[in-house]
């Protein structure tokens, strides 16, 4: 069994991450503990748990658990103030697993992690920051290239798709490893600040 009892999967997806020629699997699971089911203003139910991922490669006819992050996501149904909380997707492409956060009319988090030195390591990170239709930010994180590249509307009259980017190129100051596995939270996770890439 690859979910422990106390979780449940929510989601899952299948692809070669290992390169083996096999399909492995990525479950989104989610806890299960009644305590963080609370009362919502409408007197509905939300059930606050956590999220976290399980990876395992697929070998002969059973599967090897290679990660396990229980906790790493907050709760599809977080408390986020005014704002509704992002949506989480993961996904495989082309060998490499992606967690993206959508966050509609303020912004985007994309994180590209590939399977390398026995653990799944980030090799890329691209985020928003939008104003209603309006990108008023975006960077792009080459972790592999050691490049950083920022785009920077500044047309400040901008409707939404007539933007005019700045764009500043520079190079990762404090090259560091960022394990998927070693990841707690991701809402605390600053890729800028790990890598030491100024605002």
């Amino acid at each position: 069994m690859l979910v422990p009892g106390t979780y449940r999967t929510v989601e899952t997806i299948r692809g070669d991450l290992n390169k083996d020629g096999h399909e492995d699997v990525v479950l989104l699971v989610k806890a299960t503990d009644q305590k963080m089911v609370v009362t919502g203003d409408d007197g509905k139910p939300l059930d606050r748990n956590r999220r976290g991922l399980i990876i395992a490669f697929k070998k002969g006819p059973s599967y090897d658990v290679v990660l396990s992050n229980l906790q790493c996501f907050s709760s599809e149904n977080e408390d986020g103030g005014v704002y509704f909380p992002p949506e989480l997707e993961v996904r495989i492409d082309k060998g490499n697993f992606y967690i993206g956060y959508s966050h509609g009319r303020y912004g985007h988090w994309r994180y590209n992690f590939r399977y390398q030195n026995a653990g799944f390591e980030l090799i890329g990170y691209d985020s928003s920051s939008h104003h209603g239709p309006v990108v008023e930010r975006a960077l792009s994180v080459n972790i592999l290239a050691n490049k950083v590249v920022r785009r920077v509307n500044t047309n400040h009259a901008a409707q939404g798709g007539d933007e005019r980017f700045k764009e500043i190129r520079s190079t990762i100051q404090r090259p560091k490893t960022i394990r998927l596995g070693d990841i707690p939270d991701f809402d605390e996770l600053s890729v800028e600040r790990t890598l030491g890439i100024s605002p």
